[in-house]
């Protein structure tokens, strides 16, 4: 179960990873203050936003009881799926300046909706959602603060396998779950 949190926090964490490898690709000065900056508002969005999915799916739990490892699959899936496309769209675009303010909490909710989705699988992966938003957030954090100094050294160019590799963990996870609840052997 800490092992399958750990692999979804690391493909939740690839959008922002990958803003976070354009914001150190353009960062001159005090990337210290960016890294902090930028791991601090994407770890806190990344580890509410899953608390907020897993909540919505506490209200539909009788409803969906008999299928909602199919739920979790399907929305893992799609945002796996995204991640893929996003990836083999194109290049990460650098801004020209670094995000600050207003700027940081918007991108910081764009790239953690996907944490909402992902917290509705919460209840199939069988994880304390406390304990899993808390693993989400911490990563997310330390990838991100890592992502600002290595695109100081190596640019953007790692930001499109981020997305590759985020979206292929994800559609497993929801594989995962499936053959968890025995699902796939009804295929």
């Amino acid at each position: 179960m800490i092992i399958s949190v750990c692999i979804l926090a690391l493909a939740l964490a690839a959008d922002a990873f990958a803003v976070s490898l354009s914001q150190g690709v353009v960062t001159r000065e005090r990337p210290h203050a960016t890294a902090l900056m930028l791991g601090g508002a994407f770890g806190l969005a990344q580890g509410i936003m899953p608390l907020i999915g897993w909540s919505a799916g506490l209200v539909m739990t009788a409803a969906i009881a008999a299928y909602d490892h199919w739920i979790a699959f399907g929305v893992l899936a799609l945002l796996g799926v995204k991640l893929i496309h996003d990836g083999l769209k194109g290049e990460i675009e650098a801004s020209t300046k670094r995000v600050t303010g207003w700027s940081l909490l918007v991108l910081a909710f764009a790239t953690s909706i996907d944490a909402a989705g992902a917290g509705l699988a919460l209840g199939a992966l069988e994880a304390p959602p406390l304990l899993a938003a808390a693993i989400i957030a911490v990563i997310t954090a330390i990838a991100c603060a890592g992502g600002v100094y290595l695109g100081r050294a190596v640019g953007a160019k790692l930001g499109r396998a981020a997305e590759l590799a985020g979206g292929g963990a994800l559609f497993a996870i929801g594989v995962k779950i499936l053959w968890d609840h025995g699902a796939l052997a009804a295929l």
